[in-house]
């Protein structure tokens, strides 16, 4: 029963992926949305209210490709987790992100910034590879990948937090970064104790 779980989950996460994909070659999305981003800037007028920096739609690709990711794995790990913290954090990520993200398309919608569909080829990877563990040695990858993503988005968030133009991007950023930075806190301390 739990092998049929794991492969409905990791069958569900990898259907979510392929969703929105109008081909049958692999495209990463994360290239698509910053060559859609770059080529709607290039016609934008520079007068016009809603259009955004180039580097304020590469953060919001880059912080939405991070923020799937997250989801996805996390519910990889709600499912296959053993140690009862590891699987609480994986619901909190879920939660979080989730939101985070929910926001952040809104956000873009409002300033034609194109987001990804789903995380990138690496990210999607990363999820494929920690599906095929089990056990402490899942519960040990997820936190470490978990470890690995939180440092790098708190980075991207911080660098964004100096150079991003657009003031709704900005507040979003202001209000997402402390929660980022308390989850970055908390997967050390899962860390520590494995």
């Amino acid at each position: 029963m739990k092998i049929a779980s794991t492969f409905l989950t990791l069958a569900t996460v990898a259907m979510l992926w392929s969703c929105g994909s109008k081909s049958t070659e692999t495209t990463d999305t994360t290239e698509f949305a910053d060559s859609t981003n770059e080529a709607l800037d290039d016609s934008a007028s520079t007068d016009s209210a809603s259009a955004v920096a180039d580097d304020d739609a590469e953060f919001a690709v880059e912080a939405a490709n991070g923020g799937m990711a997250e989801v996805a794995l996390s519910k990889i790990a709600e499912e296959k987790a053993t140690d009862p913290k590891v699987k609480a954090f994986a619901k909190q990520m879920v939660t979080d992100h989730s939101k985070a993200n929910d926001e952040l398309k809104t956000l873009a919608s409002s300033k034609n910034i194109t987001l990804p569909s789903a995380p990138n080829e690496e990210k999607q990877k990363a999820a494929a590879d920690l599906g095929g563990k089990s056990g402490s040695d899942f519960d040990k990858a997820y936190i470490s990948q978990m470890k690995k993503d939180h440092d790098k988005t708190v980075k991207l968030f911080e660098d964004a937090q100096k150079e991003v133009k657009d003031a709704e991007l900005k507040a979003f950023i202001d209000k997402t970064l402390p929660v980022i930075k308390a989850h970055a806190e908390h997967v050390k301390s899962l860390d520590k104790s494995k």
